[in-house]
């Protein structure tokens, strides 16, 4: 499977946000746009007075913090797009639901792992559940009424010690259920763009798949 190997702080920084790829670490004053806010680069620090973005660069940054905040890659983010646009509604929103239903997002969502990264690894390693059964395919779609659960053989894990107690303290998204005790979380219905807090102008991907 392929996946991005160099470092994700230097996306945050060529993005001029922070893009919450690293947990913990974003929220303390080591997180890489605390200490060097400016594009990675020998240019970086002058980046800021270069000629003004045109609209297609404004469309192609847009594309691409959407992509890395999800941690997916090109020729998948593209495929999530023709999704969207075969669906009905409009196109920018129903692909931020797609990409919200990802089983690795959902289970960051319900605060399982610190990032997506992390979350898509317990996926891939086999400690989560959907309905009972194992799924280890992380970019898996969930559906509404699906049950996604640690793993009985996996709670012994050190990962899951006390996780209960912080999943008491766990903010989950409206569309989410969150059971503590039983370290599970339902998928109460399908988000809607209101209830996706993604710092994301969507029709600025439409325009630049619509090019």
């Amino acid at each position: 499977m392929a996946r991005h190997t160099e470092s994700v702080c230097k996306l945050c920084r060529r993005e001029g946000m922070k893009l919450f790829l690293k947990g913990e670490r974003c929220m303390s004053p080591k997180c890489a746009m605390e200490r060097r806010a400016y594009a990675p680069g020998a240019h970086g620090r002058t980046a800021n007075f270069r000629r003004q973005v045109s609209d297609y660069g404004q469309q192609l940054r847009e594309k691409q913090r959407l992509r890395r905040i999800y941690g997916v890659l090109e020729k998948q983010f593209r495929r999530y797009y023709g999704m969207a646009l075969s669906s009905r509604g409009q196109t920018g929103a129903n692909l931020l639901t797609i990409l919200e239903r990802r089983l690795d997002n959902v289970v960051y969502r319900l605060g399982f792992g610190d990032s997506r990264a992390q979350a898509r690894q317990l996926v891939t390693h086999g400690h989560i559940s959907v309905n009972g059964k194992r799924r280890d395919i992380a970019s898996s779609l969930v559906e509404a009424g699906d049950v996604i659960s640690i793993n009985e053989r996996s709670r012994n894990n050190g990962h899951f010690q006390g996780l209960t107690e912080v999943l008491e303290h766990q903010n989950v998204p409206v569309w989410l259920v969150l059971n503590p005790s039983a370290m599970s979380g339902t998928v109460a219905s399908l988000p809607t763009r209101d209830q996706i807090e993604v710092p994301i102008d969507e029709q600025l991907i439409v325009e630049f798949y619509s090019r």
